[in-house]
């Protein structure tokens, strides 16, 4: 009796341990099946598959820290990158060590840099507002970028704006190996003011689907431990008020002429605001207005504010990634210009301490899961194409099948984790009427299909 006694009391210490264990270690897309990246290459929108893993491949822990293991690389497909960019995103083995209790910054705020300053749940790196190119007042253009100078570094172009041409669906693009976004990783068709037409010929997405009635997910954490979220959530901090958009506090200034920073310092100048440069093209075209931050909806100078969330229910400060009315990505996008708290996450060679690897838990709502991901099939009638949309990320791979009347399959594909799109060519089969299935382990959801040229 003894004996069972502690047993029981072992197995719910632990229970107790794991009810409790943080977001920073569970929230992870971990790859646990095998997927490899895929990327297009312009002219051609049929993807090439890589050898090397998605997402992420291991999650170890500590009292003090979270490992985090990953390629770099999402489960979607990434690329084209249509402005004569050489780059292709690769495995870089990263492993990120994460501090399990970030704090607040007391001192003078500590500047985002060039690079990674974050990573999302897929393992993909996050940058800040800049792409490394500054105007020059001596040579009267940007310079910058691999191989050139880095200009006066006064008027720092921004790169969701000057770049937005070499962006694939997802918002994304490769320095080097290392494939990143500098915004909301959500696919560029799926935003109410569409202003990239990549997806139309690349049919991609992104690593999360936005929806104005929930709370966005948690998207990943920045450099100093703190969580990023989308761009909607609990209006009050409290987590009462419903759901409303996240707005940056952040605003384009009214100048013709770049000569002064928003706060009066006179410094070189920049070049005229016209057609070739327009407002916004520079990060210092933006003012911060605090009396914003004071409205419960609107953010700090950071781009997050301390609140409640659905994995925080005792409230954390946070980030967000913000979006316009139109949901295109809005000035200083995810973290900046400055880090909330203390700069600590860091990216190591090898983990060098005893260490917990989270495995996750066994679990028998994976037909829950496929409900909670809110799938929809369309066109339908169709002819040529099903496209397969979760309002949510899959946070397990499934496997979509489409059955013809006799129930006999005549297409099978898989839906990978941490993606939101999924899609089957039908231009081969006949008319009539087929059952297309979206299969997680032992449950499913089955949906019907009208086929008509």
């Amino acid at each position: 009796m003894n004996r069972l006694l502690t047993v029981l009391a072992m197995v719910f210490i632990a229970t107790s341990a794991f009810s409790q264990i943080s977001p920073a270690i569970t929230s992870w897309l971990r790859n646990t099946t095998g997927i490899t990246g895929r990327h297009y290459v312009k002219g051609n929108s049929t993807p090439i598959n890589d050898s090397y893993p998605a997402n992420v491949q291991k999650v170890q822990f500590t009292a003090n820290h979270v490992y985090v293991s990953c390629s770099g690389i999402p489960a979607y497909i990434i690329g084209p990158y249509q402005d004569g960019n050489p780059n292709q995103g690769g495995n870089n083995n990263n492993i990120y060590k994460i501090t399990l209790a970030p704090v607040k910054n007391t001192g003078t705020p500590t500047n985002t840099t060039g690079g990674t300053i974050g990573v999302f749940i897929n393992g993909v790196s996050l940058f800040d507002y800049r792409d490394g190119v500054s105007y020059s007042l001596a040579a009267g253009k940007d310079q910058g970028g691999p191989g050139g100078g880095m200009g006066d570094g006064v008027w720092n172009r921004d790169a969701v704006v000057a770049e937005r041409v070499g962006f694939d669906c997802a918002k994304g693009h490769p320095a080097m190996t290392n494939y990143h976004h500098h915004q909301n990783p959500s696919a560029f068709n799926l935003d109410l003011n569409v202003i990239s037409d990549v997806c139309d010929l690349y049919l991609a997405d992104g690593l999360y689907v936005i929806d104005s009635a929930i709370h966005s997910p948690l998207l990943g954490y920045a450099y100093d431990g703190f969580p990023i979220y989308g761009a909607y959530a609990y209006k009050n901090a409290d987590g009462t008020g419903g759901v409303t958009r996240m707005r940056s506090s952040y605003s384009l200034r009214d100048i013709m002429v770049r000569t002064h920073y928003a706060d009066g310092t006179d410094v070189k100048d920049g070049p005229a605001v016209n057609a070739a440069y327009p407002l916004g093209y520079y990060r210092e075209d933006y003012q911060y207005n605090p009396t914003s931050a004071a409205t419960p909806d609107y953010l700090d100078e950071h781009n997050g504010r301390f609140c409640v969330t659905p994995e925080y229910p005792d409230g954390i400060y946070c980030y967000f990634a913000t979006v316009d009315q139109n949901w295109n990505s809005a000035y200083p996008y995810v973290v900046g210009p400055t880090f909330y708290g203390v700069r600590s996450v860091t990216r190591v060679n090898a983990v060098n301490e005893p260490t917990t690897t989270f495995t996750g838990v066994t679990s028998t709502e994976d037909e829950f899961e496929i409900e909670q991901a809110n799938i929809h099939i369309y066109p339908n009638p169709t002819a040529d194409l099903i496209i397969i949309q979760a309002k949510t990320m899959l946070e397990k791979s499934c496997r979509i099948e489409l059955a013809d009347a006799n129930g006999k399959i005549v297409l099978s594909k898989d839906f990978y984790q941490g993606s939101t799109i999924c899609h089957l060519e039908t231009d081969t089969l006949y008319n009539g009427i087929y059952f297309l299935t979206v299969k997680n382990g032992g449950s499913g959801k089955t949906f019907k299909v009208i086929i008509n040229r």
